[in-house]
């Protein structure tokens, strides 16, 4: 099982979580390439500490929205989307080679991630970027999602992610933010939860109801207040259940 994380989101004298305890932790970090979140600094040394504690690098795409931390939905054209993630793949595997890392995989972010579920035509435009930059790259994301199913189509390995600190709906898609119990916060939940997870493949929604999920990933928001204490007993959780923790890129 792969334990990933959301990291390089500090921007200029903005510092967003705690990137190098998080490190430690995980076993891939999504880095964000600087359009929700992130600056060419934090995007040098979260790659650069990935690579010296082996952890791969995935490009942490998103709307171009600092202000809004990359969680309001944009309407945008094919070619405009398309031109915004392969300018961040561009941006964040150049840093990466620097420093003797390349990006290993993409992930979403925020608003994209949750309109790429339902939104063909945005799903078509990430994965058109992905197949122009690396016909290649695997994509972590929501199961079920139109983005997976038509990267999957294209040729790109998928992989389900699934995240031990956020609600679920009986859908298996997740609660939003605006809503309460949207996140959790309660580590020792959060710890069964990621058990269950990977041992199972399962999460039990807000409304009771089981929802199969069979991730490859468990993911951990490293903006969540505790996230490190959070990630700790989440590893440890997993490592006592005889979860072997390695990144599936």
């Amino acid at each position: 099982m792969d334990l990933n994380a959301d990291l390089g989101e500090s921007f200029g004298a903005w510092t967003m979580g705690d990137d190098a305890a998080m490190l430690e932790l995980v076993t891939s970090a999504s880095v964000a390439c600087g359009f929700h979140a992130g600056d060419p600094l934090t995007m040098l040394d979260s790659c650069r500490v990935a690579y010296e504690l082996d952890v791969r690098v995935g490009a942490h795409i998103g709307y171009r929205d600092l202000a809004g931390f990359g969680r309001r939905s944009m309407d945008m054209s094919f070619d405009q989307l398309f031109g915004d993630v392969l300018y961040q793949l561009g941006a964040l595997d150049g840093v990466a080679h620097a420093v003797g890392s390349s990006v290993d995989y993409v992930k979403a972010h925020g608003a994209l991630y949750n309109r790429t579920v339902h939104d063909a035509d945005q799903a078509s435009a990430v994965v058109a970027a992905m197949q122009a930059y690396d016909p290649g790259l695997p994509l972590l994301g929501l199961p079920g999602s139109a983005l997976l199913e038509l990267a999957r189509e294209a040729g790109h390995p998928v992989f389900h992610e699934a995240f031990v600190d956020r609600a679920y709906l009986p859908d298996g898609t997740l609660v939003p933010r605006s809503q309460e119990g949207a996140l959790l916060h309660d580590v020792g939940q959060i710890a069964e939860r990621a058990v269950r997870m990977a041992l199972k493949g399962e999460v039990v929604a807000i409304d009771g109801t089981v929802v199969r999920l069979e991730p490859h990933s468990l993911c951990i928001h490293g903006d969540t207040p505790g996230a490190v204490g959070m990630a700790a007993a989440v590893r440890a959780a997993l490592e006592d259940a005889g979860v072997e923790l390695e990144s599936f890129a």
